[in-house]
């Protein structure tokens, strides 16, 4: 097997191992981040992912209707039972995932799919998914980490790719997308999944550049020009009967119905009803890009209104939560949700979060050295 990271895709696409298009973005470079960068949007980018999930995990998979009935509207930390129903925010899979992602590339100053599949196949993941839970099972039953992954549209990866831009951020060469790529597959070999993490870690990449919120066009065109590039011609069908008679991909279909949501001016609640706001990506893809649509300029409402107008909340939640994290920065995220993180990533590993927060940090300043 090569070595390499590039050469290691080109392998794995030739040899037909990953459920890719090879798009011209993977030999682009993401173009350099401004030289007063500040690490607080890396932070905002963790934790608000962080947040988002905790936000959402005592209260996912709920109609939202009824979620507003028992609830009201969720703006804070429930009660836990995990923690002594405490209202406090503690980690489901999305946290889990994406800050031992983290703690692998700190491990070994890079990403390392084959080191990553052990850390997640010897660890004990919260709430765990179907096509997680059957990679976990190729993984222990011998097979490469390349081929463990199922065909899956699902939001797994999706979920906990953004610390795939840390190891780039002095760098910024394609190996961003090559290592987003062989992250997404390892879990979601799947042509929606892959361009899903590639386009959004482009979206992220490109927030952090950013003093302001872009236009509301600027979040869906993004996505396609990038997505469209790198989906095979696999073809999804939606869940939902009023999207019933398409067939296509993720690219299409989110151009098509937010496109129509926006014409019916829909706020973000109608949206995620009408087109359903699950796990699966032709869902929680364009919920994601609807909501920042609508909400990006406010970090706090665009967490909100995910948590409480869509099923598959917590993940949602932690989608937008790393975006507009990136965005705008930790210093704009609410101190009330900060400080009510123990930052777990297991089950008693208080400060986990922001210990490898800190560490990241500590890497990004000594790299400026």
């Amino acid at each position: 097997m090569p070595v390499n990271s590039a050469e290691l895709l080109d392998f794995l696409v030739k040899e037909h191992l990953i459920d890719m298009a090879p798009g011209d973005i993977l030999r682009s470079r993401p173009g350099q981040l401004p030289e007063n960068f500040d690490f607080d949007r890396i932070e905002g980018m963790l934790l608000g992912l962080a947040i988002g999930d905790a936000l959402g995990n005592t209260n996912e998979g709920m109609e939202p209707e009824a979620r507003k009935n028992k609830y009201g509207e969720i703006r804070d930390y429930l009660p836990n039972h995990h923690a002594g129903n405490e209202k406090v925010g503690l980690p489901s899979d999305d946290t889990q995932l994406a800050f031992w992602t983290l703690e692998q590339i700190l491990d070994v100053d890079g990403f390392n799919p084959e080191r990553l599949s052990a850390k997640f196949t010897s660890r004990r993941i919260f709430g765990i998914g179907s096509t997680v839970k059957e990679f976990i099972t190729n993984c222990k039953h011998g097979l490469p980490w390349y081929k463990c992954g199922p065909k899956s549209a699902g939001n797994g990866a999706l979920m906990r790719i953004a610390p795939m831009v840390i190891p780039h951020l002095k760098s910024a060469t394609p190996s961003l997308w090559v290592d987003t790529a062989l992250s997404a597959m390892m879990t979601h070999n799947d042509s929606a999944s892959i361009s899903s993490c590639i386009a959004f870690v482009k979206i992220i990449w490109e927030t952090l550049k950013m003093n302001e919120a872009p236009n509301p066009g600027w979040w869906l065109e993004t996505y396609v020009s990038v997505a469209s590039q790198l989906e095979t011609d696999r073809q999804y069908r939606p869940r939902r009967k009023l999207h019933g008679d398409f067939t296509g991909t993720v690219s299409e279909y989110v151009t098509e119905v937010i496109a129509e949501g926006l014409d019916r001016g829909f706020s973000a609640l109608e949206a995620c009803e009408w087109w359903y706001s699950g796990a699966f990506l032709l869902e929680t893809v364009p919920s994601v890009l609807f909501i920042l649509m609508k909400h990006a300029h406010d970090p706090e409402e665009a967490m909100v209104r995910a948590v409480n107008d869509t099923r598959d909340n917590d993940t949602i939640a932690a989608i937008v939560g790393a975006v507009v994290g990136a965005l705008h920065g930790k210093s704009r995220l609410p101190e009330r949700w900060v400080s009510g993180l123990p930052g777990r990533t297991r089950e008693q590993d208080d400060g986990k979060v922001f210990e490898l927060i800190a560490a990241a940090k500590k890497n990004w300043v000594c790299s400026k050295c």
